[in-house]
């Protein structure tokens, strides 16, 4: 288990500042030495932000990213960047984001960058005393697979990912060696299609995804229904995915609950006696900011089907969606609720 009660966490990603976003748009107009130092700006604001909000586990922000995952094609030779998408007018969706062309063998020389940017992590906290918990988020395979097209060499998405297990199983392997102990590989993609594709299937893609790394770190995944533009892309229905999902070898998996008004909340109690769960208790997609009494409340709703010592509490998904303004107040907040319950249960 996770050593103490009713934490306070986030799935990975947080808000570019808006020089960030400025500066991703004009790279050309920086050199090298600029650009590195844009990057550590950007993480050390990060952590600032995350760190005033009183969080348990922090992340890097994925400040160093395009996207939770988009940025990890870059790393992988044998495909052919695509430029153009198949509509680029109308409201925001997932069709706007172009796919990937595989134009020989798959494979990532030089690893996928997350070592990277855990290292960053580590240098720009080891001042602090105590450190909180330093978390890295990795995409799993199946997830990876769905911006690339399957060719003749890999005919379905299935073998696409069988191409990728290895890369991201690695890169687990070195982001462990490098003393991360506290690691998330992220497959919405398997909760997104759970209800059309064999969940046992998934499962045994994911554990064998983690295998070499099980019982070296605290091992956790996020089940939510994509959140591109705040715009969800699968069946937001837990029911599909369990109990399959429950044989994931994970010490803890995190459920998206705010956005949906808790719907399924009991499937948190099916989750803790197995394992922890993480709780979405503020609502990424929303503007509504959550008052430290509206999380109290959601964290006493939570209480009634797992014990203090199973849970956690997050926001719904990546905050990368959020305005930073936003973000920062629904991190405060959450932690202010937390803490009001853990006054009440004296712990």
């Amino acid at each position: 288990m996770k050593g103490f009660p009713l934490r306070t966490t986030v799935i990975g990603s947080y808000p570019f500042p808006g020089w960030l976003e400025f500066a991703s748009q004009n790279l050309n107009q920086f050199g090298f030495s600029d650009i590195e130092e844009i990057q550590e700006d950007a993480v050390t604001v990060a952590i600032s932000d995350q760190l005033s909000s009183g969080l348990d586990v922090i992340t890097d922000g994925e400040q160093t990213r395009f996207d939770f995952n988009l940025s990890f094609y870059g790393y992988l030779k044998g495909i052919k960047a695509e430029t153009e998408t198949s509509r680029k007018f109308g409201p925001p969706a997932h069709d706007q984001r172009g796919k990937h062309q595989i134009t020989d063998q798959i494979f990532a020389p030089d690893g996928l960058g997350a070592v990277e940017e855990f290292g960053r992590l580590q240098r720009l906290t080891s001042h602090l005393d105590p450190c909180p918990v330093l978390k890295s988020s990795v995409p799993g395979p199946y997830t990876m697979s769905g911006r690339l097209i399957p060719n003749d060499q890999y005919p379905d998405r299935y073998a696409v990912t069988e191409a990728l297990l290895p890369i991201v199983q690695n890169e687990l392997i070195l982001l462990v060696e490098a003393g991360c102990q506290e690691l998330t590989v992220d497959e919405p993609s398997m909760s997104c299609y759970a209800h059309r594709e064999d969940p046992t299937r998934f499962v045994d893609i994911f554990n064998r995804t983690i295998e070499p790394v099980r019982g070296k770190v605290r091992l956790s995944t996020h089940l939510c229904f994509g959140n591109f533009k705040a715009r969800a892309v699968g069946l937001r229905k837990y029911a599909p995915m369990f109990p399959a999902f429950l044989d994931m070898h994970v010490d803890e998996i995190h459920v998206e609950m705010a956005s949906r008004q808790f719907s399924e909340i009991e499937i948190i109690e099916l989750i803790s006696k197995k394992m922890d769960v993480a709780v979405g208790i503020v609502d990424v997609k929303s503007y509504y900011i959550e008052s430290p009494e509206d999380v109290a409340d959601r964290v006493r709703l939570c209480l009634k089907y797992a014990s203090p010592d199973r849970l956690s509490f997050a926001p719904d998904c990546g905050l990368s969606q959020t305005a930073r303004w936003a973000a920062r107040q629904k991190l405060t907040n959450m932690v202010k609720g937390v803490k009001i319950v853990l006054h009440e249960l004296r712990l």
